[in-house]
């Protein structure tokens, strides 16, 4: 990452645990600046004094995704601790782990809240800051699930296309404003993600996946993130050979994929 991240100043959602976590451990060293947004402040602070921050170089700043229509506030409190936003990485969500015939429309409703309007109302809050400064880099976290519709995932995968819509359009509209735009599909990462999941009935899954038990550690991912960004890479998939040939089948031989999908293993 050489000095690319020295003296920026880094807004991080998600930060409490997982990926997020790990980007702001993988940065702790680097220079910046961090903004560390979650639900649960008391976690957040946590993740700031685990790295050694101070009130100085991090700003905990809480709040739901899921409460998109307020956001507008958020980069005033950003900018007036910092005086600017450099890069914003977009990282909290939650998943899903019901058959689309046992899900609620209120479960649909909390995955679209927060993984697809929670995500772009903070990008498009903070995108006047970008477009008058002429530089910036937004990161949005999608998943492999954003590739090809994954079983028991039928709103998870929906909003995680979703987002790859809106940045690649985001990022035609605003090259002029010289804004780098990152989306990242990991696959399988050893995170909380299958615990936190929501059931059909909008309840929390609870349960830890096998394959995610097995996946990519948190730190791999994040350095691989963060490795992007400096890459001004526009796409960046972050996962093992089982989701990698996933992708494959469906972009070449579609008929195929739609049968390896139905015997696949993704819980």
């Amino acid at each position: 990452m050489n000095s690319f991240f020295k003296d920026k100043v880094v807004w991080i959602t998600g930060a409490s645990s997982g990926i997020g976590e790990a980007l702001a451990s993988e940065l702790k060293d680097s220079g910046a600046r961090l903004i560390l947004s979650a639900r649960r402040k008391e976690e957040l602070i946590r993740v700031k004094n685990k790295l050694g921050k101070t009130d100085e170089d991090c700003l905990v700043l809480p709040f739901d995704l899921e409460n998109y229509s307020s956001m507008e506030s958020l980069p005033d409190q950003a900018i007036l601790k910092f005086g600017k936003v450099d890069v914003l990485i977009n990282n909290g969500g939650i998943s899903q782990r019901s058959l689309a015939h046992e899900t609620s429309i209120s479960a649909y409703e909390s995955l679209l809240k927060v993984n697809f309007l929670g995500n772009i109302g903070l990008t498009i809050a903070l995108l006047p800051h970008f477009r008058k400064r002429k530089k910036g880099w937004v990161v949005s976290i999608s998943s492999v699930a954003g590739k090809f519709g994954v079983p028991l995932r039928t709103g998870y995968s929906a909003t995680k296309f979703a987002l790859t819509g809106f940045y690649e359009a985001l990022r035609a509209e605003n090259s002029p404003n010289n804004l780098k735009v990152l989306l990242v599909y990991p696959g399988f990462v050893k995170t909380k993600i299958s615990k936190n999941a929501l059931s059909g009935n909008g309840s929390k899954h609870g349960k830890m996946d096998n394959a995610i038990l097995k996946g990519i550690d948190p730190k791999e991912c994040a350095t691989e993130i963060l490795n992007a960004i400096v890459s001004e890479k526009n796409e960046v998939i972050i996962a093992g050979t089982k989701e990698r040939f996933g992708i494959f089948l469906h972009k070449y031989f579609p008929k195929l994929f739609a049968i390896f999908l139905t015997k696949a293993s993704v819980t």
